[in-house]
């Protein structure tokens, strides 16, 4: 299994670290290693990730690294990262 990033995702996730870095650097070098290490676990278990609550019928899962939500899907043998949303952001059903 590879672990992609959309460009959105990637966009979000570079932003989450941006802001996280403006209150405190060292915390964000934080975040962004525990997000890799978390997310590096689904090349061997893909569907580790829970059913998106809001959207259960959805083919998504998401990993929680707090407080950012990972949304992504598997597809072939790639686990795609589709974005990277604050817990305080209301969800929308993606098209």
């Amino acid at each position: 299994m590879r672990i992609r990033f959309t460009p959105t995702a990637r966009k979000q996730f570079f932003s989450a670290i941006a802001y996280i870095y403006k209150e405190n650097p060292k915390a964000a070098f934080e975040f962004k290693n525990k997000s890799e290490k978390t997310l590096s676990r689904l090349k061997a278990f893909p569907l580790s990730g829970r059913s998106i609550p809001e959207f259960p019928g959805l083919p998504f899962r998401e990993v929680i690294i707090y407080p950012y939500r990972y949304f992504y899907r598997v597809i072939g043998k790639t686990v795609w990262i589709a974005a990277v949303w604050h817990g305080a952001q209301l969800l929308e059903e993606p098209d």
